[in-house]
């Protein structure tokens, strides 16, 4: 038995938001204190060093499990099955639905089970739930549809990863142009007479000393009422933990896999910080003593910004359908999906395109 990615599809909102927006915004240092740095070098620098130019958010009639809803219905229609016939859906999310300039995540019921009520599911034995992983819930989620396929408890699974980082950033941090909104969803199918699929996967979570990088915080200025918590993080131990820990993961899933390096085609990786990713590639080729071959990692960061945990599954069907002139996806490509985030969690997934 072998396991797919038999449909997948995307919702990518069309709010473009572009670096020049935060150029009135009055940055602050985590302590306190008032960044004096003119603002037009503070987005400069943080162009150079992200690669975000624009993002996206979400309209604010909406939320995040309609995001989920549409990127869904274009997966099982690019599938081509009945929606009745899935077993599972699985949504990763970190953050639930949040209405614009509300205070409160709002994640009951579960996001999964909105989804199924938007799709309009009868069936009960199509199970819903939400999983929370940091930025690798989509690809944890196609691991734990895997188990369920292989185990013969599922043979349709919904992966989901959706969210909307743009309500609740601090306006006041500079980390706040970093994130974005997006879905992304895939279905997954065993099938018996097929070669490739999912062939290798890994998960790591790092808690001893790495629980709290990315957490909920006050904001950076201080002297305003504010009791709400936004999304923060220590940039530089999380950058510092993912080149030492992600290429090592990357190396020994790959490897598992038993097959030569240079059969490698595409990697999808979170799209996180386009110099962070560009350094755990390329020290993920240092293990085979390569240069990093040329187009093997399609990036989004640039005018899509960091979505979490749908960067993957929307860039992965923006390549699938021809959206980057320079990346293509072709019978027998061998892939990996890898990916790093709040938790501290990593995981990875070598596979190989049907």
């Amino acid at each position: 038995m072998k396991v797919f990615i038999t449909g997948s599809g995307s919702y990518i909102p069309t709010e473009v938001t572009k670096n020049k927006t935060f150029e009135e915004n009055r940055f602050y240092n985590p302590d306190g204190t008032f960044i004096e740095t003119d603002n037009h070098l503070v987005i400069d620098k943080f162009k150079d060093i992200t690669g975000i130019e624009e993002r996206r958010y979400l309209d604010g009639k909406l939320v995040t499990s309609d995001m989920a809803f549409y990127a869904a219905e274009k997966a099982i229609a690019d599938a081509g099955i009945d929606q009745e016939e899935l077993d599972y859906i699985i949504v990763a999310h970190n953050y639930g639905d949040v209405e614009i300039d509300s205070a409160q995540s709002d994640t009951v019921p579960s996001l999964a089970s909105r989804v199924k009520h938007l799709l309009g599911i009868k069936n009960p034995k199509c199970v819903a739930y939400d999983i929370l992983f940091g930025c690798p819930g989509w690809v944890q989620g196609v691991i734990q549809a895997n188990a369920f396929i292989r185990a013969g408890i599922a043979k349709k699974c919904l992966v989901i990863g959706t969210e909307t980082l743009s309500r609740l950033v601090d306006k006041h941090d500079r980390d706040s142009m970093i994130y974005s909104d997006g879905a992304g969803a895939t279905v997954i199918e065993s099938k018996e007479d097929a070669e490739g699929g999912i062939l290798t996967h890994a998960s790591a979570t790092y808690a001893s000393e790495e629980a709290h990088f990315i957490y909920f915080g006050t904001s950076n200025k201080r002297a305003q009422k504010d009791n709400r918590r936004y999304i923060k993080m220590y940039g530089r131990k999380i950058y510092e933990f993912a080149l030492t820990y992600v290429p090592k993961a990357m190396q020994e899933c790959f490897d598992e896999s038993g097959h030569d390096i240079k059969d490698l085609k595409k990697i999808f990786i979170h799209q996180a910080n386009e110099k962070m990713d560009e350094a755990i590639v390329k020290r993920f080729y240092r293990h085979y003593k390569m240069q990093v071959p040329e187009h093997i990692m399609p990036m989004s960061i640039g005018e899509l910004g960091n979505s979490s945990v749908a960067t993957i599954p929307t860039l992965y069907d923006l390549v699938k359908n021809g959206y980057y002139k320079e990346h293509e996806l072709n019978s027998g490509d061998i892939i990996l999906f890898a990916s790093v985030g709040a938790g501290m969690n990593i995981n990875a997934i070598v596979y190989q395109m049907p």
